[in-house]
């Protein structure tokens, strides 16, 4: 029930997200130049109105229409919603944009299975343009004369519900299901389903709404931070809290305060109680925004919010905060919950739900029978090449029969036992092997699902295995890191895969984004790779992150940007205070560009810098260049 429900939600803000800009438009147009507004302008008051009745529904159609039935799926739609619109003008089908454009990408999705293998030769394009028309065409008459009118009665109802609720004071009695919703990642479902619809209806009529404050308010989960900051004993999570704050107060980013909740589950009632306070508050002082604070940082909030309720709305967030600090602080000092880490690997495994996979290790089928796992990532260059040598090295000694290979996730052989893929990529590898087990991650080189797998696979061996097998074992791994420690060597000087030049040490911190943009234009400098691999290795970053655990990330381009590297070579920035890659520090990014297997060498040898902690934590804040090379040569 609730995967169905998260996987609905991520429907609807798959729908909703990317068309957040023109609501923002809309919030931002109404709020300058309506008659109550900053700058009223009776002519620019005719844009708004314009994108709220016609272009944000049509929007929000053809991006429906698109995620079942691609382009074709997005022109059908975006046609079918104007007969939603056109059958009362006077009301915005945000709602009936949300059935009609998935209808219209479903209906030309089935048209197109149908006509496969049937399409004759040379009428392809007349078919396909007619079918697209006669489709839109068909389906905006069914809107207007159906799908509109229904809609429009739902939205009615809805609208009704909320007033009910604000005439008698309960609306704030709606942040019990809000918070636990959001931690549950359950508030997509909620809040563009219903709250985004309703408020925009609102806002057309009484310019805001009241319903765009009740998710985004960042009150309630400042005031959980603050009390860990405050009160929490565990030192490493009191130190986490005032970074978390900046990012969520001022970032908009809320999941990052969903750890310290789950850390000791009583703590929602702060959360609870702040929104409570707040929305009661909201309520008394005819409070609402103009558009969607989007995300749900104190600057959207306050832009979104009317020039005469400024105060009002700062005051909403204050009160939220405050009331949430108070009752957490009481409840932290009381109890003792989980780790800052559990809680974290809890919300990942929440977040992977969200998206209807599962970050938690499955029971292996049959070990024994297993005889190849592949470690696979979106360009095979950097990332999967690394997790394999290190799970590779490390079962060697106990399944010296186990082929642990590397490649890219669409590309992973047929005769693949078990794939290791992180989580946003394990679609895409289904359909590469869709018998083969899936083992998903969060990052490459230290995530619970990998020690797993490592002891499924190798218990067997140690049921077998003498008591003097572990010490083998490690003597294997040891010399075999050692031989590919020396082979790498060889191989990196023959190459100059890795330079002087190629290494800065003591590097101020950056956004993520700057990092990956310096280690691309060392490389640029270098010669290693065109000055387009950059871009690349930007958008290789946006697919899943390259961030592998223990503080080093590889930045590295997409599969397609391999044409515009010139030769092979890695560049070291160091990072003694680290650069955030999501919710981790990397102090050390190793810039990549390969061709062939050329750099698996060299990320051997980091591989066998990993085991020893000793060196990781030196060559994270060493100011020796020739230790480096030293180290890595």
């Amino acid at each position: 029930m609730k995967n169905g429900v998260q996987r609905f939600g991520k429907f609807l803000s798959a729908m909703i997200m990317p068309n957040i800009g023109a609501l923002i438009a809309f919030g931002f147009l109404a709020a300058f130049f309506n008659g109550s507004g900053w700058i009223p302008h009776e002519g620019f008051a005719t844009i708004f109105s314009a994108i709220l009745v016609y272009l944000i529904p049509i929007l929000i159609a053809a991006t429906g229409g698109k995620l079942i039935g691609g382009e074709r799926g997005s022109i059908v739609g975006a046609i079918a919603v104007v007969g939603a619109i056109m059958s009362d003008p006077d009301t915005t089908m945000l709602m009936a944009a949300m059935i009609i454009g998935p209808l219209g990408g479903f209906c030309i999705k089935k048209f197109d299975q149908a006509m496969d293998g049937h399409m004759p030769a040379g009428f392809e394009m007349l078919i396909n343009n007619f079918s697209a028309g006669i489709l839109g065409m068909l389906l905006a008459m069914l809107s207007y004369v159906v799908i509109g009118p229904f809609m429009n009665l739902i939205l009615a109802i809805l609208t009704a519900g909320v007033n009910v609720l604000v005439a008698h004071s309960l609306l704030p009695l709606i942040a019990v299901f809000i918070e636990p919703a959001k931690v549950l990642f359950l508030n997509n479902a909620i809040n563009h389903g219903i709250f985004t619809p309703i408020a925009t209806a609102q806002a057309a009529d009484a310019g805001k709404s009241i319903m765009y404050m009740l998710e985004s308010n960042p009150g309630p989960g400042l005031g959980v931070l603050l009390a860990y900051m405050f009160f929490c004993e565990d030192q490493k999570t009191k130190q986490s809290a005032p970074g978390a704050v900046i990012i969520h107060l001022l970032g908009g980013i809320h999941e990052i305060y969903f750890p310290y909740i789950l850390m000791n589950p009583l703590v929602i009632i702060g959360p609870i109680i702040g929104n409570i306070a707040a929305i009661f508050w909201y309520n008394l002082t005819d409070c609402g925004l103009v558009g969607p604070a989007s995300p749900g940082s104190i600057i959207a909030y306050l832009m979104m919010a009317p020039r005469d309720k400024i105060f009002a709305v700062t005051m909403g967030v204050v009160i939220a905060a405050a009331v949430s600090f108070v009752i957490s602080s009481v409840v932290i000092r009381m109890a003792k919950g989980k780790s800052l880490e559990e809680a974290q690997e809890e919300v990942a495994n929440r977040k992977a739900e969200a998206k209807g996979l599962s970050a938690a290790p499955t029971k292996m089928k049959n070990a024994e029978g297993v005889k190849k796992v592949v470690f696979a990532c979106d360009a095979g260059m950097g990332s999967s090449a690394m997790g394999a040598t290190k799970f590779r090295n490390r079962i060697k000694a106990l399944r010296p029969d186990l082929t642990v290979i590397n490649t890219s996730v669409d590309n992973i052989p047929a005769d693949c036992d078990v794939a290791v893929v992180q989580i946003t990529l394990v679609e895409r590898a289904k359909k590469s092997v869709p018998d083969a087990q899936m083992v998903t991650i969060n990052n490459f080189l230290a995530d619970p699902a990998l020690d797993a797998l490592f002891e499924q696979l190798t218990a067997e061996s140690n049921s077998t295995k003498t008591e003097e097998a572990p010490q083998d074992s490690v003597k294997n791994t040891e010399k075999a890191l050692s031989e590919a420690a020396e082979e790498a060597s060889i191989e990196t000087n023959k190459k100059n895969i890795l330079v002087k030049d190629g290494i800065k040490l003591n590097l101020p911190p950056v956004s993520k984004e700057e990092a990956i943009q310096a280690a691309g234009e060392l490389l640029t400098k270098l010669g290693y790779v065109d000055a387009t691999y950059i871009a690349a290795m930007q958008e290789r970053e946006k697919l899943t992150t390259t961030y592998m655990g223990m503080g080093v990330a590889i930045p590295h381009g997409t599969s397609q940007a391999k044409g515009t590297v010139k030769k092979t070579g890695i560049v070291l920035l160091q990072y003694p205070e680290g650069v955030d890659f999501g919710d981790e520090k990397a102090q050390l990014v190793f810039g990549i560009a390969g061709i062939g297997d050329e750099h698996l060498d060299l990320l051997s040898k980091i591989c066998g810098m990993l085991e020893d902690e000793d060196v990781l934590e030196t060559l994270k804040t060493t100011a020796d260049i020739e230790w480096v090379m030293e180290q890595l040569n």
